[in-house]
């Protein structure tokens, strides 16, 4: 399989994974036949990449982090009390609303089980919903990715429960959101841009007296926009004013809006997200931090095309867990562009002079975009 841009699918092309809604249903399945329409559809739903069948890749697999009923799972449950909460304010008083807590426990549980069987497992991009699923579909990547980081820093299971719950939950106050807010194609207004930033302290509210649910959850929704400099938001606290479990969803919340589908801007890759992030080490984040993001990190994810400095192009295949930004790739095209009519395979963590200066056809440069 390959990982192709939207804008470089043409019609006859056959989907290699599934594409799933934020509530877990497929909304197209493997071996689907690409058309025109479907193409524009993918575009107007906000889907930017897919995994295309290759018969020069077919042996390729892409590891999954959780397994694909964990996802569904976890999806459909994130929607059905998220969307509880957004119709809280329309619900007459004393009107009794279900505990998030046991179903979103037993949630993560699934989910620490699933990582668990994976000693290596390197943070790879999940599942590519659409932008109108966004807010579910993030909050289980950060979740996740949090959890998979918490395990490789050893934590505990209990530690790792409270920090994932924490992840999961750290948007919840954006579904006392406006639509209208949440989902604006343009530059917030000073007035819009500030209901946004409520989100951490309403997320707060929302989960402090939350029965079964540590209180260090509720401050991971309120703690995850701060900043070690300060410099965050809501209350501009710094340094150890701020929880650990905070800083590493914080950090996961930065790197997963950077590299998903916004209804402003197109999705980054993980080597772009990286380096943003890496702008940050020591005023933002914490610098060990980072460097273990850094190391968890696929930063060229499998099936991706990259150009070497010598002109040849070729898919990854594979990473190396010691060294996530030397992966290995399949030459298929020389320097010339031509075809290989038989591709060879390259190491870059033993071929240290080889450098990748494409992703898609395009240099590996690195643009600044915000998220909130």
């Amino acid at each position: 399989m390959r990982l192709v841009p939207l804008s470089q699918c043409q019609p006859g092309m056959r989907l290699a994974k599934k594409i799933f809604s934020g509530d877990g249903l497929v909304l197209l399945g493997e071996n689907v036949e690409l058309t025109s329409r479907l193409i524009t559809r993918l575009e107007q739903c906000g889907i930017f990449y897919l995994f295309i069948v290759d018969p020069r890749t077919e042996d390729i697999v892409m590891p999954e982090l959780i397994g694909e009923e964990t996802m569904r799972h976890a999806l459909k449950e994130i929607r059905t009390n998220f969307r509880y909460m957004m119709d809280r304010p329309k619900r007459k008083k004393g009107v009794t609303y279900p505990y998030i807590a046991q179903p979103f426990k037993q949630m993560m549980s699934n989910i620490i089980d699933d990582l668990s069987g994976h000693k290596d497992a390197m943070i790879m991009l999940m599942n590519m919903g659409t932008v109108d699923d966004y807010l579910y579909q993030h909050s289980l990547n950060v979740c996740v990715y949090t959890t998979l980081l918490g395990t490789a820093y050893g934590y505990s299971r209990e530690e790792l429960m409270t920090l994932g719950m924490g992840a999961l939950l750290h948007d919840i106050g954006k579904t006392q959101i406006s639509m209208n807010v949440l989902k604006k194609p343009d530059q917030l207004t000073a007035e819009e841009f500030g209901m946004m930033k409520n989100h951490a302290k309403i997320g707060f509210e929302l989960l402090k007296d939350e029965p079964n649910l540590p209180l260090i959850v509720a401050h991971c929704a309120f703690q995850h926009h701060e900043r070690l400099d300060g410099s965050g938001y809501p209350r501009g606290i710094k340094g150890d004013e701020i929880h650990d479990y905070a800083k590493w969803i914080g950090l996961v919340d930065s790197y997963d809006a950077m590299t998903t589908n916004r209804v402003y801007r197109s999705p980054m890759l993980p080597h772009q997200a990286i380096e943003l992030l890496y702008a940050g080490t020591g005023t933002l984040y914490e610098q060990h931090m980072v460097q273990l993001f850094r190391d968890k990190v696929a930063i060229y994810p499998i099936g991706i095309t990259v150009t070497l400095h010598t002109g040849e192009s070729g898919v990854v295949i594979d990473f190396n867990t010691a060294y996530p930004h030397r992966p290995i790739i399949r030459i298929l095209n020389n320097e010339a562009g031509e075809t290989l009519a038989v591709p060879y395979e390259v190491d870059l963590s033993k071929q240290l002079s080889t450098m990748i200066v494409g992703v898609n056809g395009e240099k590996t440069d690195v643009q600044l975009a915000s998220g909130i």
